[in-house]
């Protein structure tokens, strides 16, 4: 079972709400894979209300601030401003590495929903409700 700290959870929250109308995104750490302690917030190069990516000089930031505090990569993490909490096809197709969670926060409704999804071989396999 997946857990996040209500303090990584609110920093996701804080971040996405500050980027509104564009998707947020970020790699989310923890002690192991199924802990988030924190969140390592990126920058949605795309700056789209739909879209984003990664810069590549911030994942590998991450990753070395990861392995500087013995962290590890839980997943990553994007918002969905306007639609709900659930991979769109893109999500699906760019979804490339089956050890990692994909995290989803809808900002769409009367309340935030975070959900984190288990995609392997362009399928959802697996998803957890963590805040509805």
């Amino acid at each position: 079972m997946i857990t996040i700290t209500p303090e990584a959870y609110n920093s996701v929250l804080a971040q996405a709400q500050g980027d509104v109308p564009n998707e947020s995104c970020g790699y989310l750490l923890g002690t192991d894979k199924e802990t988030v302690t924190e969140n390592y917030p990126m920058t949605n190069i795309d700056h789209s209300p739909e879209h984003f990516s990664f810069d590549p000089k911030e994942q590998f930031a991450a990753i070395k601030y990861a392995r500087s505090k013995g962290l590890v990569v839980v997943g990553n993490w994007h918002s969905h401003p306007a639609t709900p909490s659930r991979p769109s096809e893109e999500d699906i197709r760019l979804a490339f590495d089956p050890n990692i969670l994909y995290f989803i926060l809808s900002l769409a409704g009367e309340k935030p929903v975070f959900n984190a999804f288990k995609i392997a071989d362009g399928k959802v396999i697996e998803k957890t409700e963590l805040y509805h």
